[in-house]
């Protein structure tokens, strides 16, 4: 019987993982297209985590009971280390607007050669170590390492529950 009580976790934590980081890349389009934010390259470059993990989520999702488990697993694990990767990512991030290292280079200038014509057409660049936003202290860089850490700690639950409902 206890046993029986893991069932249903490991796909709940997984869903839950899918639908704060949805939750999390809609918010971001959103607080760019709509709220007028600009990011800056660091900013995009944490999209990545989203942009190719929760596809990936959302096939092993859909195919959940039909997923041979060993690649079950391995589609798993491979989420779950592109959001580890996205937590570290919004942690330099926010480690950079914090001042504690320094960021990338090109989140520092437009380039070396423009003409005047095009500055109408171009959009602003965003130096990577300034905080357009802040809630109760954080940057939406350290609102995004938050959030990547609470999914991996959801995708994980998930490969745990999986491994005591199979062993």
């Amino acid at each position: 019987m206890a046993l029986a009580a893991f069932r249903p976790l490991d796909k709940l934590a997984a869903g839950l993982a899918f639908l704060l980081g949805l939750a999390t890349i809609l918010a971001a389009l959103a607080s760019q297209y709509i709220g007028g934010l600009y990011p800056c390259e660091l900013c995009l470059e944490q999209r990545l985590a989203y942009y190719w993990g929760l596809p990936l989520l959302a096939l092993i999702l859909v195919l959940w009971n039909r997923l041979p488990l060993p690649l079950w697993y391995a589609g798993m694990f491979i989420v779950t280390g592109i959001f580890v990767w996205g937590t570290y990512m919004g942690s330099y991030h926010a480690g950079v607007e914090w001042g504690f290292w320094p960021g990338p280079t090109a989140c520092s200038g437009v380039g070396d050669s423009f003409s005047f014509d095009q500055l109408n057409a171009m959009t602003p660049v965003i130096g990577c170590d300034v905080v357009q936003f802040r809630f109760l202290g954080i940057s939406l860089a350290g609102y995004n390492a938050l959030i990547s850490l609470i999914m991996v700690a959801l995708l994980i639950g998930a490969i745990v529950f999986q491994a005591r409902r199979k062993g």
